[in-house]
């Protein structure tokens, strides 16, 4: 499996039969192969069978950047209304309770801004608070993401990088 400069996966001919074969009833119609002559067989297929399957597409080459292809799908995402306008610095800014909790808070959102972001952690806190809203268990934290106080105070996970002393740079590099 491969993954390009957008994010899309990209499998190979054996890595398709291998999925196929586990479960027959796979739907493969949103898959990349890496082959076109692979498709193109696929497809011939289904035409001579009467199958009632999809047919697959080539990976079409983007005439966009990666940021333009990224914000495009933060548009798709599915958010409830309440989220939409949520304003996550605000938020976030009041869950500080000392100057220091604070001045994190500015650092890590100037990063976060950096990276064209912010939709990101809107969302995050839209999916944390559904999982506390249906009781569904998530992890403490693993990873560098520990290291980001702002996914801290979201709820995340339950590290807390200031007392810890964790670099914010070690989780956006």
């Amino acid at each position: 499996m491969k993954v390009d400069n957008y994010g899309r996966v990209i499998i190979s001919e054996d890595e398709a039969f291998n999925a196929l074969y586990q479960n027959k009833n796979t739907n493969i119609s949103d898959w990349n192969l890496d082959d076109g002559h692979v498709i193109e067989q696929y497809n011939n297929s289904l035409l001579k069978n009467a199958d009632r399957m999809d047919a697959l597409e080539s990976l079409k080459e983007l005439d966009i950047s990666i940021k333009e292809y990224d914000l495009n799908n933060q548009k798709n995402w599915f958010i409830t209304e309440k989220y939409k306008d949520f304003n996550i610095v605000d938020f976030l800014l009041s869950q500080t309770q000392n100057e220091e909790q604070y001045q994190r808070v500015v650092t890590e959102l100037e990063l976060f801004i950096q990276y064209n972001m912010l939709e990101v952690l809107i969302y995050i806190k839209y999916l944390v608070d559904t999982m506390r809203e249906n009781n569904i268990v998530w992890g403490v934290g693993r990873g560098s993401s520990v290291a980001s106080y702002v996914l801290y105070l979201i709820g995340i996970h339950k590290i807390d990088s200031i007392k810890y002393n964790l670099d914010i740079h070690e989780f956006l590099k």
